[in-house]
């Protein structure tokens, strides 16, 4: 039987750890040559997991932000793959301030990755993706955009423009053959959540308790929901806000 993603050629940025590297891996394993971008060097835990998996995914190291660095690897990993089936923009960074704590500098930080260098990856591989008549990208935004939350206004904020730019490019591209979904995860079980969970673990603890299928997600579920939308299975939906957070109320 086909693999889901078979000899898809997908880029994944931010797949040095947590659901990045997890995503990697699911696509991988649903038959996708995987290239797994991020500015960390790959640990030599995640290359020895993927050698003995055997899976097709191939190590890319570059900051998102450095526009020129962008361009020479899309441009090296279109020349090597003859094709770029999908995009998975899921490099972010967040701060979490309360308003009258909200520094500008960390503001502008997580706009420049969370939002400027996810709208120039779209310019740049859409015009790739159109050469071979279509493809498609996968935005990760966040529960947080759609529903709100304290302490995470201007992260908020990056994740609602990502929302806005998922809908507006599903549209112009749409004539091209590409579709531009995003998957907003609710509150997900990574490395950054035991750091938060050490500080504010009585908060999490109330949020997680207004979880109605009771339990904190996985960087799994959400791979799941990116490999689906990176399918074929999903060819109809485009401009899609896809949340995966156990039917929150924050």
């Amino acid at each position: 039987m086909k693999q889901l993603l078979e000899n898809k050629v997908c880029i994944i940025t931010g797949a040095a750890q947590g659901i990045g590297r997890e995503i990697a891996k699911r696509f991988a394993e649903d038959g996708a040559i995987v290239y797994a971008c991020d500015r960390q060097e790959m640990s030599e835990e995640n290359l020895q997991i993927f050698k003995s998996s055997n899976l097709q995914i191939h190590p890319v190291q570059f900051d998102i932000t450095d526009a020129a660095a962008v361009k020479t690897a899309m441009m090296q990993i279109y020349k090597e793959a003859g094709r770029i089936d999908c995009l998975v923009n899921n490099a972010g960074v967040v701060f979490n301030r309360k308003i009258g704590m909200i520094l500008r500098e960390e503001t502008e930080l997580m706009f420049r990755i969370n939002v400027i260098a996810v709208l120039e990856l779209i310019q740049l591989v859409s015009r790739l993706m159109a050469r071979n008549g279509g493809g498609n990208i996968v935005n990760i935004a966040s529960v947080t955009a759609v529903l709100g939350s304290p302490g995470q206004v201007a992260y908020s904020a990056t994740k609602g423009a990502i929302i806005a730019m998922t809908k507006s490019a599903a549209k112009e591209l749409a004539p091209q053959g590409i579709r531009v979904n995003a998957v907003a995860p609710g509150i997900v079980k990574t490395e950054r959540f035991a750091e938060l969970y050490e500080a504010n673990g009585e908060k999490i603890d109330e949020r997680i308790s207004r979880i109605a299928l009771g339990r904190l997600g996985t960087p799994e579920d959400i791979a799941n929901a990116c490999a689906f939308l990176a399918s074929d299975r999903a060819s109809y939906i485009s401009g899609h806000i896809l949340g995966v957070d156990g039917c929150a109320s924050i």
